[in-house]
């Protein structure tokens, strides 16, 4: 077997490196200090660098000027972007277009992709359900009213509601069927609230009164949001091996400087075991988050279907992310606490990224429905 990268999605990983080289973490107020949103839009400068890298059509063909790569490409980028805490909608946005793409009619292609590609048009997707632990498609019922549908429901904690123009909003039909409905954010029967996330980000309540959608802007393709939920939870594990990496590096470098008895704390065996405990942590976060990566990019058949893999890749990022900032926060003492140093920013992403798309108890669960139906001997 070759676990190498290609060229290609290792030409993205550059290209990433070299658009997040200037951001700083510490680029918004602290969300430790800040009773309200950290900001009220996400980094409107970055997002037009990464429309000129071309990173916001990774997952896109090239007839509609992307780079016709796959989700572990978004991921490896993803990664880079966390361990400087980029403010934007990389993943909602990269995967809403390509369940555009994949599912969508022609028609909804030529309108959304293209304006997607250069970054003109946001996309974001309402993924937590009613109340961040039920199922997303529940939450909200669709029901045909002539040749459109009328959509009714409750969608919590949206992702850069605020400020994208269309949200992805999986619905039930009365057949209990999923589908998916593109609603631009101003829309007659849309009301959004107001939430702040654990790290200080604006997120919406989105609520449905009747909202009138054309045939046209729904997706009803078999498949289409469990394929949309899955790139999403793994773009998340991404995101969480690409904060614990950053975390680990500084509590390297910081432990590897602070002396105490006249040596560095990182010389003592407390705090190497520690870290190394740390870093057996994240290779695992790792190596589960390729393999779910790769399932969800070729659609390879396995003992138990992706959504399984997924679910081990999320169960060990929302641990292991949980567990390499708790242990950062230690070996920092005191220092990691204060608010002028970057790593209470990261411990409170870490938080929003366990939690996102369900905790490791919820994908446990549904591992173990999966090896239920599905039994391995």
């Amino acid at each position: 077997m070759d676990f190498t990268f290609t060229e290609e999605q290792q030409a993205a990983v550059e290209a990433a490196k070299a658009v997040f080289a200037s951001v700083a973490p510490d680029g918004v107020p602290s969300p430790a200090l800040t009773p309200g949103a950290v900001a009220e839009d996400f980094d409107r400068a970055l997002w037009a660098k990464l429309a000129d890298a071309d990173l916001l059509s990774l997952l896109l063909d090239p007839e509609y000027d992307g780079a016709g790569l796959d989700a572990i490409a978004l991921c490896l980028v993803l990664r880079e972007s966390a361990k400087v805490l980029a403010r934007v909608p990389l993943l909602e946005s990269s995967a809403a277009a390509y369940a555009v793409q994949t599912h969508g009619s022609e028609e909804l292609k030529r309108r959304i992709l293209a304006p997607a590609t250069r970054g003109e048009l946001v996309l974001t997707v309402a993924a937590s359900g009613r109340t961040g632990h039920d199922p997303a498609e529940l939450a909200v019922t669709a029901r045909r009213d002539g040749e459109a549908w009328l959509l009714d429901g409750v969608q919590t904690a949206v992702p850069w509601a605020q400020n994208a123009d269309i949200v992805v909003v999986p619905a039930h039909t009365t057949a209990c069927r999923p589908l998916l409905a593109l609603i631009p954010r101003v829309h007659e029967g849309l009301t959004l609230g107001e939430q702040v996330s654990t790290n200080g980000e604006r997120l919406g309540e989105l609520r449905l009164d009747s909202v009138r959608i054309g045939a046209g802007d729904v997706i009803e393709a078999d498949g289409a949001w469990d394929g949309l939920r899955d790139l999403l939870t793994t773009g998340t594990c991404a995101l969480a091996l690409g904060l614990g990496e950053g975390v680990l590096r500084m509590t390297g470098e910081y432990t590897s400087k602070r002396e105490q008895f006249g040596f560095p704390v990182a010389t003592f065996q407390a705090v190497a075991v520690q870290a190394a405990d740390r870093y057996i942590d994240l290779r695992a976060m790792e190596v589960t988050l390729w393999q779910a990566a790769w399932r969800v990019s070729t659609g390879a058949s396995g003992a138990l279907p992706a959504t399984g893999d997924v679910a081990v890749a999320k169960i060990w990022a929302s641990d292991g992310v949980r567990r390499v900032v708790q242990t950062a926060q230690h070996l920092h003492g005191g220092f990691g606490s204060d608010t002028d140093y970057p790593l209470h920013r990261y411990h409170a992403w870490a938080k929003q990224l366990e939690l996102s798309l369900g905790p490791a108890a919820a994908h446990e669960e549904a591992l173990g429905d999966l090896l239920a139906a599905h039994p391995l001997g």
